[in-house]
């Protein structure tokens, strides 16, 4: 990985942007962060996979409160997108990390608690639009129906935590348990969308403290910004979860 843009550590925890050509989705995200005021709390940490589109300029996204982008340069996707951003932060001595997806679906108000989470010593903290507080707008009927009677409950099974909300990325991890080896998510296996789906099946396992936050994430209409193909990638990440349920990826 390269690393064109840092601007030192400044608060004991940061929040982790993965993207790739998201265009304006980042730039509207980066907007809402600010008026939240999140980098007074938490420094803001892009890894990016290789964006052709221009939204990288290094100034706009200092303007936008980002501290650092860090460029993965090997292969993969977003599980190795994720291990460069793990793997520079934790380097830098973060006691814990948020990440949240940069096509601005999700609400960057819910920051905050999960930083109070952590501090409380929790160490996976996963957003739900399905509990109590949350909201799930504009999100596709196939979509829906997967994560609540397919994925949340198989994870749920095979990790003992009960999950409503386990395919999006509005996450956060203490230090302690990512440099778990029992964990090892710094494993070549990680490479496209693996890493999520296990860290929800294995973190519970090893009796880490876990929670979920309500939060709200929101599809525009019309549109489904995502990476994954609409046949051939829901496929992979069927595939990826019958392999973290079956503990595949386990140490």
């Amino acid at each position: 990985m390269d690393v064109p843009l840092w601007q030192g550590k400044k608060h004991a925890y940061c929040v982790v942007i993965p993207v790739i050509n998201e265009g304006g989705r980042i730039r509207n995200l980066l907007k809402r962060m600010q008026f939240c005021q999140i980098a007074a709390i938490a420094d803001i940490i892009i890894v990016d996979g290789g964006s052709t589109d221009g939204s990288m300029d290094l100034e706009s996204l200092k303007q936008l409160d980002v501290n650092g982008l860090v460029v993965k340069k090997g292969p993969g996707k977003l599980s190795a997108q994720l291990r460069c951003a793990y793997a520079f932060a934790l380097d830098q001595g973060y006691a814990g990390i948020v990440t949240i997806d940069g096509n601005d679906k999700d609400d960057p108000d819910a920051i905050p608690q999960f930083i109070g989470a952590l501090k409380d010593g929790v160490d996976f903290v996963q957003a739900s639009r399905f509990i109590s507080g949350g909201i799930a707008e504009n999100t596709p009927k196939s979509r829906d129906f997967a994560i609540r009677f397919i994925h949340a409950p198989a994870l749920s099974l095979s990790s003992g935590f009960k999950w409503t909300d386990t395919t999006q990325g509005f996450r956060a991890y203490s230090r302690k348990m990512l440099l778990d080896p029992l964990i090892g998510i710094f494993r070549n296996v990680f490479q496209e969308y693996e890493l999520l789906a296990y860290l929800s099946h294995r973190v519970p396992q090893l009796k880490y403290r876990c929670m979920e936050i309500a939060s709200v994430r929101r599809y525009p209409k019309g549109e489904v910004p995502t990476k994954i193909s609409a046949f051939r990638g829901n496929l992979k990440v069927l595939q990826t979860l019958v392999r973290s349920c079956l503990g595949k990826y386990n140490v």
